[in-house]
């Protein structure tokens, strides 16, 4: 049965909207808003609850824009629920943020045993994400990975890390989707290591 969506998700769609208005997606001219509900909506077609997808719309608030404040807004406005979801898909809520390598590997990590309400919204994340990462790089190429901190070997291992992670703890379609996107993804990266290594990289 769908869930009922309540004027509470609505909410919590402006607020995100408020919240990230400022802001477009890595390396674009993408309204960011773009990706939360994307992944609002893949929480929603596998399975999600209201307070899931509010999460969703959510999960990156307390890490973007604000720390402990915006967490205590949320939980708020929206319960303890969804509060501890998003707090369960952020990485890091301090400034200076600590070593990439290192919030990546602890949220490796932590999304193992997370519960599955975390998990179905990271998972939903990560999923957008990664289908991103391969448009753009099929378009760009390996100047793709400038963008990234981790650059192409580190972000090649972050996704099949999560993958692995998110599989140890349950195997869900949606999970399966991640894995194809990442090893499409990983397919390519590796196809054009290995043309740059015989000559030019061909357009």
């Amino acid at each position: 049965m769908a869930p009922d969506l309540s004027p509470r998700f609505t909410d919590a769609l402006v607020y995100a909207s408020r919240l990230h208005a400022a802001h477009t997606r890595k390396g674009g001219d993408i309204p960011y808003i773009s990706h939360l509900m994307a992944v609002t909506a893949i929480v929603l077609e596998h399975g999600g609850g209201e307070d899931e997808a509010i999460a969703a719309l959510l999960h990156d608030a307390v890490e973007d824009q604000g720390g402990a404040a915006t967490r205590e807004e949320i939980r708020r406005r929206f319960g303890e629920r969804v509060a501890a979801i998003v707090d369960g898909c952020t990485d890091a809520d301090t400034i200076p943020k600590p070593p990439w390598r290192q919030r990546k590997e602890a949220y490796v990590s932590h999304v193992g045993t997370a519960s599955p309400s975390v998990r179905l919204v990271s998972s939903a994340d990560k999923l957008h994400n990664a289908r991103a990462i391969l448009a753009d790089y099929r378009q760009l190429g390996d100047a793709l990975w400038d963008r990234f901190t981790g650059g192409r070997d580190g972000t090649l291992w972050y996704y099949r890390a999560l993958v692995d992670a998110f599989r140890a703890a349950e195997a869900t379609s949606l999970v399966e989707e991640l894995e194809r996107t990442v090893r499409e993804l990983e397919r390519l990266a590796a196809v054009d290591v290995d043309n740059a290594e015989v000559g030019p990289r061909r357009a």
